[in-house]
């Protein structure tokens, strides 16, 4: 059978900057966090801010911030330098405390979406490099965790991306096989994960990463989210 004609029986979503626009949350968390943690100090924070590839007079991220693809963990050894009076368990606290606090933005409406996901009797998974606790957070908040059959952190115990660890976690607890999976990303990390696990992916242009750098690793780049019944609609018909 050949690829076009493997049907698709799962979808697995990246968080922020699929499911939720990035800039919209990530940019009003680094300012808030690094504000917090340079108690109120605004030169420090902007100072600390470079650390991580954010500039606060802006409120934007460069291009190759760690915090675009990387994990709570990796961006907590960042900026550890830069705060020895904390341990690295303290930071990686206040990452938690502030993600969850963070205001969220879906690319498009969830819950319609997801619903008709449900009706195409498609399994759905989260795979974020976010740790589990903020992420179901962010979830519960857009009313839209019931609608998922596997939520995975970088912290759940798959490892993080752009391992396969999670999505093959997913595929398990879904009981299909990797190349019914989609993989649904805005990074090149989370189209390498869908491409080490086997599956076919998909992305997606809300969040910080253009098109001609997701192109080379994607089957298709789609504006948003809410582009892929159509897309699953014209694989039926070709």
């Amino acid at each position: 059978m050949s690829e076009k004609h493997i049907p698709i029986s799962g979808l697995c979503f990246d968080k922020d900057g699929t499911l939720f626009d990035f800039a919209a949350t990530w940019e009003a968390w680094a300012a808030s966090f690094l504000l917090r943690a340079s108690n109120g100090d605004i030169a420090r924070a902007a100072r600390v801010g470079e650390a991580i590839g954010f500039d606060t007079a802006a409120r934007k991220f460069s291009d190759d911030s760690i915090v675009i693809a990387g994990t709570p963990g990796e961006v907590a050894t960042a900026l550890a330098p830069y705060f020895t009076d904390m341990s690295r368990a303290a930071l990686l606290q206040m990452l938690d405390e502030e993600a969850v606090n963070a205001p969220q933005q879906a690319a498009v409406p969830l819950l319609p979406l997801l619903t008709e996901f449900r009706a195409r009797n498609l399994m759905l998974g989260v795979a974020t490099n976010d740790s589990e606790g903020p992420a179901r957070a962010h979830l519960d908040a857009a009313g839209v965790t019931q609608m998922f059959d596997f939520v995975a952190g970088y912290d759940s115990g798959y490892g993080g991306k752009p391992a396969a660890g999670q999505l093959l976690a997913f595929a398990a607890a879904v009981d299909l096989p990797p190349e019914q999976v989609v993989m649904v990303g805005d990074s090149t990390h989370d189209l390498n994960a869908g491409r080490a696990a086997g599956m076919r992916t998909v992305a997606v242009l809300t969040g910080a990463a253009k098109a001609d750098v997701l192109a080379p690793l994607a089957d298709v780049v789609l504006r948003d989210i809410g582009e892929i019944p159509a897309w699953l609609d014209s694989r039926s018909t070709t």
